[in-house]
Parts: C-alpha cells; sequence; structure tokens
C-alpha cells in the first residue's frame, strides 16, 4: 500500500480529496493561538483539543503521516427553512458522525483499510484540521477563518488520521486566496465576530453563542447577553453567513443539486414552537439525529428556539413564549 493506494480508496469511498503530510506537528499553530490569550479558552471543552494535539507524536511516539480526507457536505441541498435556522454542516450529519450513521462507517471504512495494510491508526488525536488541509495540499485559507477546497468552497469537513508509516507527502497549499483587499464576511457578520483577516472573536459568534453557553462550563456562562441576543436572529445551531456571502463559494452554492430526501422527509416537523415544546421522542427522532454535535441537554434548543421566536417578533408566537 503506498500514497496513491490510499488516495484512491478515499475518493472510492466518497472523500473529494485525500493528502498526505508529515506528522512532526504544527508548532506555529499552537504559537498563533496562544497570541491569542483567553479568546480560545473554549478548547477545553471540546472533546479533541487541536491546541494539545497540534504535536502528534506525544500521543503517539511512532506517528510518521497525517491523512487529510476533505468531505463535500454540500452536494446535496436543504429546505430554506431549515438553512436560516440550521448551519448546512449539521443537516448533512458529517461532522462528527454518529455510530450507525454512512458517515461514519465511512470514516471507518477508511481506518479499517489502514489497519488491515499494516498501518498503526489512530483518528482519536485533535489534530488541527485546517492546517493539516493546507500542509497536506488540499485545502487553502480565507479570511474568514475557513478552509476552502477546489470544487467544494468551504464546504468542507476535514478528517485526519495519523499513522505510523512513512509515506509520500503532498506540497503544502499555506496560502490565502481571497480577492485584495476582500471583506465581504467581515461585514456580513451581524455579530461582528471576524474582527480582522483571519482573527475571530468566537465568544462573539453565534455558533459559539448557541452551542457552548451551557452550565458547567465555568467560566462561561449559560446565559447569553441580551445584547447578542437580537443579532443572532433565527439561527438556532450553527452559522453560515459568512461562507454563504464569500465570492469564492459562489459557484458551489448556484450548482443544481437534489434535495436530501432525510431532511426534506422530516422539515416539516422542524419548527421553533415544537423545538419550543419538544417532547423525548420528538428531542430523539428529530433533533439528535440531526444537531447531535454540541448540544446534550434538550432545555438549550428550547432556550435557542425562544430566543429565535423573540428575534421574529411574530405576535403568533407570544402564547408558546407566555
Amino acid at each position: 500500500m503506498d500514497s496513491k493506494e490510499i488516495k484512491e480508496f478515499g475518493l472510492q469511498l466518497g472523500y473529494s480529496k485525500v493528502g498526505i503530510t508529515l506528522a512532526e506537528g504544527f508548532p506555529d499553530y499552537v504559537k498563533e493561538v496562544e497570541s491569542r490569550g483567553d479568546e480560545f479558552s473554549i478548547l477545553s471543552f471540546t472533546t479533541t483539543n487541536p491546541l494539545k494535539d497540534a504535536l502528534p507524536k506525544i500521543k503517539m511516539s511512532d506517528a510518521k503521516s497525517i491523512i487529510v480526507l476533505v468531505y463535500d457536505y454540500f452536494k446535496y441541498d436543504y429546505p430554506e427553512e431549515l438553512t436560516k435556522m440550521i448551519g448546512k454542516a449539521y443537516l448533512g450529519r458529517c461532522y462528527g458522525p454518529q455510530p450507525g450513521t454512512i458517515n461514519y462507517a465511512r470514516l471507518q471504512l477508511m481506518k479499517d483499510y489502514l489497519s488491515e495494510n499494516g498501518c498503526k491508526v489512530d483518528s482519536s488525536i485533535g489534530v488541527p484540521a485546517r492546517w493539516a488541509g493546507a500542509h497536506a495540499g488540499v485545502t487553502t485559507f480565507r479570511r474568514n477563518n475557513f478552509a476552502y477546497a477546489e470544487d467544494c468552497g468551504s464546504y468542507i469537513i476535514i478528517s485526519t488520521i495519523v499513522v505510523d508509516r512513512e509515506l509520500e507527502y503532498d506540497e503544502p497549499t499555506m496560502e490565502c486566496k481571497c480577492p485584495p483587499n476582500c471583506r465581504i464576511c467581515m461585514d456580513a457578520c451581524p455579530m461582528q465576530a471576524i474582527y480582522k483577516p483571519f482573527h475571530l472573536n468566537p465568544k462573539k459568534c453565534i455558533s459559539f453563542n448557541n452551542w457552548m453557553t451551557q452550565a458547567g462550563r465555568e467560566p462561561i456562562s449559560p446565559h447569553i447577553p441580551y445584547e447578542l441576543r437580537e443579532k443572532m436572529g433565527c439561527h438556532i445551531h450553527g452559522c453560515d453567513i459568512c461562507q454563504d456571502v464569500c465570492p469564492r463559494n459562489h459557484i458551489k452554492r448556484q450548482m443544481p443539486k437534489k434535495m436530501d430526501p432525510f431532511i426534506e422527509a422530516i422539515a416539516k416537523d422542524i419548527t421553533l414552537p415544537n423545538i419550543l415544546h419538544m417532547t423525548e421522542e420528538f428531542y430523539n427522532k428529530r433533533i439528535n439525529p440531526i444537531m447531535y454535535n454540541y448540544i446534550k441537554d434538550k432545555r438549550y434548543f428550547q432556550r435557542n428556539a425562544a430566543i429565535a421566536m423573540g428575534n421574529l417578533e411574530d405576535i403568533a408566537f407570544i402564547p408558546d413564549l407566555e
């Protein structure tokens, strides 16, 4: 098994890009994150911490290579009434996929292939995926902090697998292809979370306020500040604004796509009142299959729905909110 065979197998599984880079780690990433003070203290609450795992050999002393897999989650389209509330990556059910799903099986098949061909495999190391993608030559950077892949735009999930085998490595693409002086993403963000190119204040981001504001995460408060709530609009689980306005994503957004059949089938049930009044059965059948990533307590989905209903200023919601 060589690098070419690994890439071909990944493409056969449905990944859009496969690249390979050295497992020496990313000390420049660590230095950059640490230079930003407590802005990224939220990493301590993540299952895989890229700041701790940016040097893979600390956890896997015989690590030699990082295989980077890029999956395009915008192959299907999604109902507009849902994309106004939920990020497309979550509607695609491919970010940190749950066991028993096709997206989970895809990554497992890749790991099984590597293991069966004599590699020691570890996909639990929280390698900083966007840096790994650029080092492996499959992505570039944009000012909105997202990684971009040719033909996919930024609508991608990057998975990394660390192995103990030396392979043929790809030429890095550590570059930004934004038009000179473009700031469309920064101007479009209602929270002004992107305060300068490549710099995001996560605590102002809509997604942060959807997910990270939960009890037990001190010093983060479960209370979303009032001055931020109106700016969150009707987003209850993630936000795509800075991606959707990006010129480099324009072609991808305009490409004809079939509607995701599962999401289309359940879309009519996923309304703000239904989320606010959800039962355990509704949570298990409608919310958890899509929004399983960061929130395990349905009260926070209900809170997010209440904020969205208030922001819509529709008097029909008054009885629900009361």
